[in-house]
C-alpha cells in the first residue's frame, strides 16, 4: 500500500532493489523531461505539455524495526523511521555518487527504493540555457506563461542549515540539496569558473594567487601522457571571475584548482556552489600575514582553529558554532609538507606552525591594529588572511572535509610588509613547493580511502542519509 505522502510528491513510482537499475530509471525520467522541454520550447506551442517535464524523485520508507541501532557509519543511515525522499537533477552527472548512496540504503535496510516522477516541474533555463538569452522583459513574461522559470523560494539551504524540522505530513530529506538548489549551483559554477560542472573533480584546491594557477597549468600539461594518473587537463573558457582548472581522472577523483581571488565573499560564493558536487575534500592554499616575531617569510601555517571575523556566513552558521579541525586532513597536510620540503623534527616545527588563523573581511586590517590588538592577542592567532575561516566554515556547514595550509608572505606587525621586491623573491621560492604540498595531500587522502575522510563530526543528530 502506497504511503499517503506519495500522492503529494509525485506519481508513477516503481520499486528497485538494485542501485544500477534505480539510477538508470532516474536518468531515463530526467532525459524524458528534458526532451519534453526541448520540443515544447522549439515549437512554442500554446498548448504544449511543458508541465509534464518534472524532476525525478527518489524515496525509501523504513519502520522502527528496520533501523540500525549498532551501525556507526557516518552516512547512508536513516536515523528515524518514516518516509524519506528528494528530487534529483542531472542524475547522469551524479551517477557514481547516486549508485553509492542508493547502494548503502539497499544494503543496510534490505528494502527497495522508490523511483518516480515528482510534482516539481523543471525550470526551462536549467535545460535550455538559450531560452533566456537576449530576450526582452515582455518575451520573458510570455515565456513564463507556458514554462516554469527558476523559483529561488524552492532553492534554499534549510536542510544544510539545520532549519528544517521533521513534519510527519512531509517526507524527511534524503539529501542536503533538492533538485532546484543543485541546478542553480550548477549554472553558477559554469558562470563563475568558465568550465563545465562535469569536469570538476572531487578533490578541490582553492587559492587566491595567479602564480599557483601558472604552476598548476605546468603540471597539468603532462596529463594524458603515458604513466600519468590524470587522463586530461581542462582549462576555462573566456575570462571568468574565478577560473577553474581540472586534472581529470577517469574515476572523478582527480584535482580541481580554483583561483577564487581575494576576500571572504568570493570564498563563500564558490564553496556554496561546489558543495552540490559533494567533493571529498577542499583545501585552501593561500598567503597570510604572520603574527609571531619568530615566523619567517615562507613559513607554513597549518590551521587547527579559526577566528571568524569575516561575517559573510553569520546568518547561515553563527560564529558561536565551533569549526573543528579534520584529523585525517591535518595529518595528511603535515605528512605531505614533510615529504615535499624534506624538513624533519625540530626543523619542521620551526618552519611549519600549527595554530589559529584569523580571517577578516577588511583587506587593510593593519590600519586598525590598535583596535584589534586585544582581540588578536586573546585568540592566540598566529596568522591573518581573508578566506580560510570562510572556506572551513562552509565545509563544516555543507559536510565537506576541509583544511588550510597558508604561507607567510608578510609580517606587517614587525615591519616586514609585502613590498614588490620582497614579494617577487618570496613567490619564486615558495609557490611551486606549496602547490606540490597541496597535491601530495590530496594523493594521500585518496590513497587512504575517502571513507575515512567523511567524519561523523561533520554530521548532526538529525541528518539526511546521503553524504
Amino acid at each position: 500500500m502506497a504511503h499517503p505522502v506519495q500522492a503529494q510528491i509525485g506519481s508513477g513510482f516503481a520499486e528497485y532493489d538494485d542501485a544500477d537499475a534505480a539510477v538508470a530509471r532516474l536518468c531515463e525520467i530526467y532525459e524524458e523531461s528534458s526532451a519534453i522541454l526541448r520540443m515544447a520550447f522549439a515549437s512554442r506551442a500554446t498548448g504544449s505539455n511543458a508541465g509534464a517535464a518534472v524532476y525525478p524523485y527518489l524515496a525509501i520508507e523504513v519502520d522502527g524495526a528496520s533501523l540500525l541501532t549498532e551501525h556507526r557509519a557516518p552516512y547512508g543511515v536513516l536515523l528515524e523511521p518514516g518516509f524519506y525522499g528528494t528530487t534529483l537533477t542531472r542524475p547522469h552527472l551524479f551517477r557514481s555518487y547516486l549508485r553509492e548512496q542508493i547502494g548503502l540504503l539497499l544494503r543496510h535496510y534490505r528494502r527497495p527504493v522508490l523511483v518516480g516522477h515528482s510534482n516539481r516541474p523543471i525550470p526551462l533555463p536549467y535545460v535550455i540555457e538559450d531560452s533566456v538569452t537576449d530576450i526582452t522583459e515582455d518575451e520573458l513574461r510570455r515565456l513564463g506563461e507556458h514554462f516554469t522559470l527558476p523559483d529561488l523560494s524552492s532553492a534554499d539551504d534549510r536542510i544544510a542549515n539545520c532549519q528544517l524540522q521533521p513534519d510527519p505530513a512531509q517526507p524527511r530529506p534524503l539529501s542536503l540539496f533538492p533538485a532546484e538548489r543543485v541546478d542553480y549551483s550548477l549554472a553558477r559554477l559554469h558562470h563563475y569558473t568558465g568550465t563545465d560542472p562535469a569536469d570538476f573533480q572531487r578533490f578541490v584546491l582553492l587559492t587566491n594567487y595567479q602564480r599557483y594557477v601558472d604552476e598548476f597549468r605546468t603540471l597539468g600539461g603532462a596529463a594524458g601522457q603515458d604513466g600519468n594518473e590524470y587522463e586530461r587537463f581542462v582549462e576555462p573558457h573566456g575570462d571568468p571571475q574565478m577560473p577553474a582548472y581540472h586534472m581529470v581522472r577517469a574515476d572523478g577523483d582527480g584535482i580541481t584548482l580554483i583561483n577564487i581571488g581575494v576576500g571572504p565573499s568570493n570564498a563563500k560564493t564558490i564553496t556554496d556552489h561546489v558543495a552540490v558536487l559533494r567533493p571529498h575534500c577542499w583545501l585552501m592554499l593561500g598567503h597570510c600575514a604572520g603574527l609571531r616575531r619568530t615566523q619567517r617569510l615562507g613559513d607554513y601555517v597549518l590551521a587547527h582553529g579559526y577566528v571568524r571575523d569575516d561575517h559573510v556566513l553569520d546568518d547561515d552558521l553563527p560564529p558561536w558554532v565551533p569549526v573543528p579541525p579534520i584529523a585525517e586532513v591535518q595529518v595528511a597536510l603535515q605528512e605531505a609538507t614533510t615529504l615535499v620540503t624534506g624538513l624533519r623534527d625540530a626543523e619542521l616545527k620551526t618552519r611549519l606552525r600549527t595554530g589559529t588563523v584569523m580571517t577578516t573581511d577588511n583587506r587593510n586590517w593593519e590600519l586598525r591594529f590598535g583596535a584589534l590588538f586585544g582581540q588578536i592577542n586573546m585568540t592566540r592567532s598566529i596568522a591573518v588572511d581573508m578566506e580560510s575561516a570562510t572556506i572551513a566554515a562552509n565545509g563544516f556547514r555543507f559536510r565537506v572535509p576541509y583544511g588550510t595550509l597558508l604561507c607567510v608572505s608578510d609580517k606587517p606587525l614587525h615591519g616586514e610588509l609585502k613590498l614588490r621586491g620582497m614579494a617577487r623573491a618570496f613567490y619564486r621560492e615558495r609557490i611551486s613547493q606549496h602547490l606540490h604540498v597541496g597535491i601530495e595531500t590530496m594523493r594521500r587522502l585518496r590513497a587512504q580511502g575517502v571513507d575515512r575522510l567523511h567524519s561523523r563530526k561533520l554530521r548532526g543528530f538529525d541528518e539526511p542519509p546521503f553524504r
